[in-house]
């Protein structure tokens, strides 16, 4: 049965070679990795647990183990990068690096499944319980670098964390300017700057917009909006609809899964 996650002929012809990389291992699932990639964006958009997998997928406990391996070994990231270059080809872009990336959080309530979790209290006043979710993008609004981790991790950290994923994959060759929001504070971002060596700028208003009856009034913040709209397209997957995973890395492998799929869509 065909499920409306399910990859494209096309899709799977862009990412079957990034997935079949040289291994000391070998080929792992042969003919049938397309349906454990399958499998896990069925969960992805689903929200399903493990063990509700439909049986045409195969053993649950074969994705699993999988899609662990892939979010510890670095793979996730790889893909994410080498597809977000090529969308910037298809999208008419010159150069596959950016030289302008915009980064916010959104927080995530956290839902547990039994032991121990990551999650912590953050947020406004430090009343939710949950995940922050670290989202990266460029001028296409495709993700570019995505991340997981406890809802108490401030801004600054947050958007240190990102800069330190991008210099580790290649990813800010090109870099000029990183446009953060004001939950950064001006010292870290000149910090920030001196470090990575590249501005990183803080942007937002600072009174909000208002009408003539001085009611507030939504106004986007040139090129800052299209990070917002990149983490509503990402939480329309129910497995991001709360932080269900108890570790970091599982967490943060979700949100590079959704994210692939994102700039697959973008792609074909």
């Amino acid at each position: 049965m065909a499920y409306s996650s399910d990859l494209t002929d096309a899709q799977w012809k862009i990412l079957e070679p990034l997935l079949l990389v040289p291994s000391k291992r070998g080929p792992k699932h042969g003919n049938d990795l397309r349906h454990v990639v399958d499998a896990m964006l069925y969960i992805s958009h689903t929200g399903c647990q493990w063990r509700f997998l439909p049986e045409e997928f195969g053993p649950w406990t074969r994705v699993w183990s999988q899609f662990r391996r892939w979010s510890r070994n670095g793979t996730w990231t790889r893909i994410l990068t080498e597809l977000h270059a090529a969308s910037r080809t298809a999208l008419g872009r010159k150069d596959l690096l950016p030289s302008m990336v915009v980064i916010d959080t959104h927080l995530a309530r956290g839902a547990s499944n039994g032991g121990a979790t990551f999650h912590n209290q953050g947020g406004p006043h430090g009343r939710t319980n949950g995940a922050k979710r670290i989202v990266c993008v460029d001028v296409t609004g495709l993700p570019l670098c995505v991340r997981v981790v406890p809802a108490s991790t401030s801004e600054a950290r947050a958007v240190e964390l990102i800069l330190e994923d991008l210099a580790r994959t290649g990813a800010d060759h090109r870099l000029e300017l990183v446009l953060v929001d004001r939950g950064t504070a001006e010292s870290a971002a000149k910090r920030l700057s001196v470090r990575f060596g590249y501005e990183v700028r803080r942007v937002g208003w600072d009174e909000p917009p208002r009408n003539e009856h001085g009611a507030k009034i939504f106004r986007p913040i040139r090129h800052a909006w299209r990070v917002k709209v990149a983490h509503g397209h990402l939480v329309r997957r129910r497995r991001l609809a709360r932080c269900f995973e108890n570790t970091v890395t599982s967490a943060t492998g979700w949100l590079r899964v959704a994210s692939i799929s994102e700039v697959l869509r973008a792609l074909c």
